[in-house]
């Protein structure tokens, strides 16, 4: 299962749970960029579900011949701004984000993170500061939980990970960008049984209902 950096907490759950309920079927996953997980599918790598964490390299994934079917939109997401424990630069804003002398980590401009935190500085009528540009989302959380920036945009569901290392700084929804994860079964799987029926595990109620746990909205 090839998915986006910011479902590993939740897939992770819901892998043990389709294990449970499917005896003998093992799950593996290979969590990145949605970017980078589309060129590597492309190129061949071995994968029988894409989960995107937008709906661009999904359909980069459709255009190449990549995808058995249409893709399905499971699940929804929101962006917040992370800053450490104890906010010791008093961030209170998307502008405050552009202030000199601030250290700020963003996912790379490909990676559906960094392309949403873009959109948001546009509706602020702000120009994407100079940041870091990591690989993925996880990558700019670690920056912040580690005191390495001051500040980064994540996904609300992010921040539980981060175990009390980060505090959020709420973006009003004026300026936030709704995140549409999309799903499909791959026309390469090697088990395209299984791998139909994983989409349809995340697509149930129970899927639904871990993905919530986790922060996520439905869609």
């Amino acid at each position: 299962m090839f998915a986006a950096a910011s479902l590993s907490d939740a897939f992770k759950a819901i892998g043990a749970a389709f294990e449970r309920a499917h005896s003998g079927t093992t799950v593996q996953f290979n969590f990145a960029a949605s970017s980078l997980l589309a060129q590597q599918i492309h190129e061949g790598a071995p994968a029988d579900v894409f989960a995107s964490a937008d709906e661009a390299n999904m359909q980069k994934a459709a255009d190449a011949g990549d995808l058995a079917g249409a893709a399905q939109i499971f699940a929804l997401n929101r962006l917040v701004i992370a800053v450490p424990a104890g906010n010791p630069k008093h961030i209170g804003s998307l502008t405050d984000l552009t202030k000199s002398g601030l250290t700020l980590a963003l996912a790379a401009p490909q990676v559906p993170a960094g392309k949403y935190a873009a959109e948001a500085f546009g509706k602020a009528a702000l120009a994407v500061p100079a940041a870091s540009q990591e690989i993925d989302v996880r990558a700019v959380l670690n920056k912040v939980a580690l005191n390495e920036a001051d500040a980064g945009i994540v996904y609300v569901t992010d921040i539980r990970a981060a175990g009390g290392k980060v505090e959020v700084v709420p973006i009003p929804d004026q300026y936030n960008v709704t995140a549409r994860y999309p799903i499909a079964v791959l026309k390469h799987a090697a088990d395209p049984q299984d791998a139909k029926a994983f989409v349809d595990f995340v697509l149930s109620p129970d899927g639904r209902a871990t993905l919530a746990q986790f922060g996520f909205l439905p869609p």
